[in-house]
């Protein structure tokens, strides 16, 4: 079983940056590819970006991939989404995920809700305009 916990949501002006971090816990991720989706109100959750488990392949829905980067640290069981520029449509819950059926995987990455197996809590980002 594994725990995931989001950090690092806040309250921004458009323009901002913020880095946001989900730690793992009860088993280790390594070897997994770990993504991160968002759900505004009144919509469905969405994907973000995925990271493959070695962290040399990365994947970012269109709006987001020349903002924002994920990256993950194994040793820390940790992954992130640093995100710049942020615009008022970005605000959203966001949330970070764990493909824990399937291990070693780098491409594609996985992308749809249904793909991943383990889910954090979420960390509000509201981006002001």
């Amino acid at each position: 079983q594994v725990q995931l916990v989001e950090s690092g949501g806040g309250l921004v002006q458009a323009g901002a940056s913020l880095r946001l971090s989900c730690a793992a816990s009860g088993s280790t991720v390594s070897g997994y590819a770990m993504g991160w989706f968002r759900q505004a109100p009144g919509k469905e959750r969405e994907f973000v970006a995925a990271i493959s488990w070695s962290g040399e392949s990365t994947a970012y829905e269109d709006s987001v991939r020349d903002r924002f980067a994920i990256s993950r640290n194994t040793a820390k069981n940790t992954v992130y989404l640093q995100m710049n520029s942020l615009k008022h449509e970005d605000t959203a819950a966001y949330y970070c995920a764990v493909r824990y059926t399937a291990r070693w995987i780098t491409t594609p990455l996985p992308n749809y809700v249904s793909e991943y197996d383990y889910w954090g809590q979420g960390t509000q980002v509201t981006v002001s305009s």
